[in-house]
């Protein structure tokens, strides 16, 4: 009897002992234990850093090559508003979506207006700045041919492949349009006779007659009005990120920040005329 209570006494202690590591264990977080989600620590934006003043590549006092521009400042402010760190990938904006839809982006910042065309593909977040409708830059040299709208008519217009601009192009009598994927080409084009005439969004030609005596900027109403510009997710917001990107906008709209992004914009605008979109 009295080895049979030891050894009862034995296994008693021996369960006790199991319950303590097993209490130990159950501190631990459930996620860690089921290799559950990472916390975000970087915000990746997709671009297409060739349309200043939105977003453009300068050089820093170093010599390297840094971002710039009103979206570029907007979307630091909102990873600083998640406490998360900003990185920005370049590319041609006619791929920005498709790349966006593939996970290799978290978000998307170029100037782009939530089409529905574009709603197939992304969701949208709250605007968060307001454009100026489109207008054509020309040569200064031929400005005076341009009085009407219709004077456009049978010419050669070039626009940025996959933009809202190009489909304006299209719909013009007899246009021949050329499609390009760089503003800084079609700049080219413009400067050297290459097509009459090219369209841009408002600000973007306001900053390009700024910065260059032979360029002039032309608005007519037939181009359409003001347009909102939005930040695009992944369809469907697989990582929950517009709830929180939505604050952000609506904290940078109460501080009126993009007036300020938009001075921090102009004054770069003699450094990023000499810089051109990497391959």
């Amino acid at each position: 009897m009295k080895k049979t209570s030891k050894l009862l006494a034995l296994l008693l202690i021996a369960v006790m002992a199991m319950g303590l590591f097993t209490g130990c264990g159950s501190d631990e977080p459930a996620d860690d234990q089921q290799g559950g989600e990472t916390e975000m620590t970087t915000l990746i934006m997709g671009t297409s850093a060739d349309y200043a003043p939105f977003e453009f590549m300068y050089p820093d006092e170093n010599g390297d090559l840094v971002y710039g521009g009103i979206d570029v400042y907007t979307a630091e402010y909102i990873a600083d508003y998640m406490g998360v760190e900003l990185q920005i990938e370049n590319m041609s904006f006619n791929n920005l979506l498709t790349s966006l839809d593939k996970g290799q982006f978290d978000i998307v910042l170029a100037d782009i207006e939530a089409t529905e065309d574009r709603k197939l593909l992304a969701d949208f977040s709250d605007p968060y700045l307001t454009e100026l409708a489109p207008q054509f830059l020309v040569k200064k040299e031929n400005a005076e041919q341009y009085k009407t709208y219709a004077d456009f008519t049978g010419k050669t217009i070039g626009a940025q492949t996959a933009t809202t601009k190009l489909n304006i192009v299209n719909e013009i009598p007899e246009v021949n349009a050329v499609a390009l994927q760089s503003v800084l080409d079609l700049i080219k084009e413009v400067s050297y006779d290459k097509v009459d005439a090219i369209l841009v969004d408002g600000s973007v030609a306001q900053q390009y007659q700024a910065t260059n005596d032979d360029l002039v900027a032309l608005g007519f109403d037939e181009l359409g009005t003001s347009a909102e510009v939005c930040i695009a997710v992944q369809k469907g917001d697989p990582k929950g990120l517009l709830p929180v990107i939505n604050e952000a906008i609506a904290k940078l709209t109460e501080e009126n920040k993009i007036e300020e992004f938009k001075a921090q914009a102009n004054e770069l605008a003699d450094v990023w005329q000499e810089v051109s979109m990497p391959e």
